[in-house]
Formats: C-alpha cells, structure tokens, sequence
C-alpha cells in the first residue's frame, strides 16, 4: 500500500512531464518528411562558398542532443515555471519549422565529397555517418540553431541560474559553436541560420516578454472576488 501511494505521488509530483510526448509526434512528422521530400526548393546564399568544410565542428554539433536533453531535464526537475516555458519555446518553434518543411519543402547541395578531401579521421568517419542518416532536406530554418538559442534563452532566463557567471559564458559559448558547426559541416546554409534566429526573436517576444506568471495570478485573484 505504501508502495502504491508512493507511485501516485511521484506521478502527481511529476505529471507535468506529460507534455514531453510531443517528442514522439515530432519524430514521426519529421522522419516521414524526410522519407517523402524528394523535390524541394534549393537554399544557398553566395555567403556559403565563403565557409569552409571543417570536420571538428562535429564536436558541438553532436554535444547539441546532449544540450537541449539537459536543459530541459534541469528544468523538468527544479522549475515548472521555466520548464513550461522552455518546452513551449522548443515545440511550439519546432512545430512551425516542420509546417514549413511540409507546406514548402526545402533542401540544399553544399555537402562536401568528403573523400575528395585528402584526409582521413574519426571525426570525418562521423560526418560520413552523419550525412548517410540525415538528408540533405528539411533545412531551413535550423531546427539545431533554433533549438540551441532556445536552450540559451531559457537558461539566461531562469531565476536560478542567471546569476551564475561561468555558466551563462559556457553555454553562450557552446550555443554559439553549435550555430557554427550547422555550416562548417556543410548540413545547412547560412540562410538556414539567420532564418532560425528570426524564428528565435518572435518566439522570445511570446513566450518571455509577456507576464504570464502574472496575469494568471491576475486571473485567479479576480475569479475569487
């Protein structure tokens, strides 16, 4: 019995991870559009020639699953309110890029022969492995930039860890190298970039800027009048 009633507690506790399922009706969207986008209009930007292929920007591009996991998983654990609205911030954003993708299909063709390269390592085998699991579509805008200044925000956002200086630097700094790394590995175009930061700045002005917090409170005072 006390087992029983310590598993209601910790789903009461922990019910507002409910929302996380978005992930799986993410997944099954964007996997069928990858598998679908066969004819899709070409990004690029002269901005892109001027950008060379560099294998070790595999390093933060990969730390970025790692990154957003962990940004929301902190908050999941310590704040609903800056859990809510960084989950809000992601899958709202996140929505909105796969509609584009589905109503404008969108792609691009800088990806590097790496074997023309004249080089071989392991972080090239992994680019390799990269390109051969991700297609070249559905690319505009960023998904990975988007998602990575979405977890700055939130982050500098938050009461708790906004006054911690080392961090805040350590994630602009990694927020800024996974941006980096989507065209230094040639898996978006610039374009694909600043279309994302767009994207990032309406999203802040509806999830930060308005006080949610507090017109609820505004809400629930008035209705108990």
């Amino acid at each position: 019995m006390k087992l029983q009633t310590r598993f209601k507690n910790i789903l009461s506790k922990y019910k507002h991870g409910i929302i996380l399922s978005y992930f799986f009706v993410y997944m099954a969207w964007f996997l069928y559009l990858e598998e679908v986008t066969n004819k899709f209009t070409p990004i690029y930007s002269r901005l892109d020639d001027y950008i060379p292929f560099n294998e070790w920007f595999v390093i933060p591009y990969l730390l970025w699953f790692l990154y957003i996991f962990v940004t929301v998983a902190y908050f999941f654990f310590t704040s609903k309110n800056d859990y809510y609205k960084c989950c809000a911030y992601l899958f709202i954003g996140m929505t909105i890029c796969l509609i584009i993708y589905s109503i404008w299909p969108n792609g691009h063709y800088l990806r590097v022969n790496l074997s023309s390269l004249g080089r071989e390592n392991i972080l090239i085998d992994i680019v390799a492995r990269i390109y051969r699991l991700d297609t070249s579509t559905n690319v505009l805008p960023s998904i990975h930039v988007y998602n990575s200044i979405a977890a700055n925000i939130a982050i500098r956002k938050s009461e708790r860890l906004k006054n911690i200086k080392w961090l805040q630097v350590a994630t602009l700094i990694l927020t800024v190298l996974i941006c980096m790394s989507t065209v230094f590995l040639k898996q978006h175009s610039i374009l694909d970039v600043f279309s994302a930061i767009i994207l990032n700045i309406i999203m802040y002005m509806i999830v930060y800027i308005p006080d949610w917090k507090g017109a609820t409170k505004k809400e629930t005072k008035e209705a108990l009048l």
